[in-house]
């Protein structure tokens, strides 16, 4: 007898885990738990899930079909939850869109994607809605709460998908290897690409979270990074509720409001990149005392310049710190490294968790030997099952059989990952290879740098330039003599910058990545 009859005879669903799954069993487990909060709404378990098949319930009456792609445009909020657990109950794709794009952009994704439906807030309304019309969208409805004024130009109102009567939808309707959301990377490329990622490549990536950082049914989590991002929701988010943690959400990783509510709500685990975890540090309102009940913190996004780790460690010492490294297409979590190894390995991405199979490869899929330079690749159930609409992209990132991360990397001896560089970033000048990177860290040391991002830019004689973009901290002044002095103490003398530019900030993404796209722009319109 057949796999595939057997299937048949018992059922597949028998050992299904999709999302609505995941959420439903945490909900049996823990029903009158906190699960989600959101400024003065507080809902447990059990009200979480029964809205979550009331919404699916309304979707599916409303004419939203298994495999639809469902845009959502948001702020964060509770709402945006409820929706992401119910698109998936219903056997629709999510699309998370960054609000922080132009109405362009957003007119792209909604075309490329085939999104048949699209969800904003009050404040993401005017660029959702105008994109919509731009590629001819009229389903749209508005989330709850806020001031927007969409009008007419919103299909309905958003509670009449709470209150249509529609029957709940059939779990056995969805399957785990179906497609549970695409989402569109934020690389430097002129399109971005839509990973397409499964309920089963989802629930892969959230036990590795749980087993490799440190996850706890008892944990106080806050969740200020935008849930459009896998980061925020599929690293932190998921997995906590699939633990059946609690979850406080906020729509802004301004110091002024995640400070206050970590006190506030006795906060035990939070994630941010370095640049929020930065600003922490130097707002006037971080009090050590007033933040006692914070224990698990982690960063991720971009790297954590040593300095500004060593700071971490020394001013919150009851803090175990994990670096969470991956991308969109994994899920996004590829390796952590873990508290123990902060110090010992500085400035490491970690080892490969749970799940994760990786290797360091020359460009003909040979392993380099332990310490030598070679290309990031993975293999791992919980890697995207393609890019949306985009073959050749497809074929190229799967090349030889394993996915290609674009991460230029090192394994040392005992199995740890250093990230080196992008591929793209990496600096050709005069003929020899700098990793931005290393440049950062140098330049970090300086006392007077609050951040630097280290960019190759065109020049007449050394072909890319060094260029290194710098923030001094508040009331310090630097020059660039002072610059290259500590660089020439520090590096060589062909990785030090030929040019350096002072600026009082450095362009970043929603997800904290700075743009060095940007920076290299910068310097070829001047």
């Amino acid at each position: 007898m057949g796999v595939s009859s057997v299937d048949d005879i018992y059922g597949a669903s028998s050992r299904r885990q999709t999302l609505g799954d995941m959420l439903r069993r945490t909900a049996m487990r823990f029903p009158d738990k906190l699960a989600i909060g959101f400024q003065d709404d507080d809902w447990t378990y059990a009200r979480l899930d029964s809205l979550v098949d009331d919404l699916a319930a309304g979707l599916l009456g409303a004419g939203v079909k298994p495999g639809d792609r469902v845009a959502l445009m948001s702020r964060n909020n509770h709402w945006f939850v409820a929706l992401r657990f119910a698109v998936a109950r219903a056997g629709a794709i999510l699309v998370p869109i960054n609000f922080m794009l132009t109405v362009d952009d957003v007119a792209y994704i909604l075309d490329h994607s085939g999104s048949s439906v699209l969800f904003t807030d009050a404040s993401c309304e005017a660029t959702a809605l105008a994109a919509a019309d731009r590629v001819g969208l009229a389903r749209r409805y508005g989330l709850p709460g806020g001031d927007g004024a969409g009008g007419s130009r919103l299909a309905e109102s958003f509670d009449s998908l709470l209150d249509t009567g529609a029957p709940f939808p059939d779990p056995a309707a969805v399957d785990a290897r179906s497609i549970a959301q695409i989402i569109y990377t934020s690389g430097t490329e002129s399109r971005p690409k839509g990973a397409m990622l499964s309920h089963e490549a989802l629930m892969w990536q959230y036990q590795s979270c749980i087993v490799d950082c440190g996850w706890s049914p008892d944990a106080m989590t806050l969740n200020v990074l935008p849930l459009f991002h896998c980061a925020q929701l599929d690293a932190f988010l998921g997995p906590s509720l699939h633990m059946g943690a609690s979850n406080i959400i906020a729509a802004s990783p301004a110091p002024d409001i995640v400070l206050p509510l970590i006190e506030r709500h006795a906060i035990t685990s939070f994630f941010a990149p370095p640049t929020v975890w930065i600003a922490l540090l130097r707002s006037p309102l971080f009090d050590p005392a007033k933040l006692s009940s914070l224990t698990h913190g982690y960063y991720g996004a971009s790297i954590m310049p040593v300095e500004v780790l060593r700071e971490l460690r020394r001013r919150l010492p009851g803090v175990s710190l994990w670096n969470c490294y991956g991308q969109t297409e994994i899920a996004p979590l590829a390796a952590v490294l873990q508290p123990r190894d902060q110090e010992r390995k500085a400035g490491a991405a970690g080892r490969p968790v749970l799940h994760v199979e990786t290797r360091i490869v020359d460009d003909a899929m040979q392993d380099v030997p332990r310490g030598q330079v070679g290309e990031i690749v993975h293999r791992s159930p919980q890697l995207m099952t393609a890019y949306w609409r985009d073959p050749q992209r497809t074929a190229e990132a799967f090349a030889g059989g394993w996915f290609h991360s674009g991460d230029l990397g090192i394994m040392d001896d005992e199995g740890y990952i250093t990230v080196v560089d992008r591929k793209k970033d990496m600096i050709k000048t005069g003929g020899e290879n700098v990793a931005s990177r290393e440049v950062e860290e140098a330049i970090y040391i300086h006392p007077a740098v609050s951040e630097v991002a280290v960019v190759g830019t065109p020049h007449p004689r050394w072909i890319e330039a060094v260029t290194a973009f710098i923030v001094p901290k508040a009331g310090m002044d630097l020059t660039t003599a002072e610059i290259l002095d500590h660089c020439a103490a520090h590096l060589a003398g062909f990785k030090a910058p030929k040019r350096v530019v002072f600026v009082e900030s450095l362009p970043r993404n929603a997800s904290g990545k700075i743009l060095k796209r940007d920076l290299r722009q910068r310097v070829a319109e001047d």
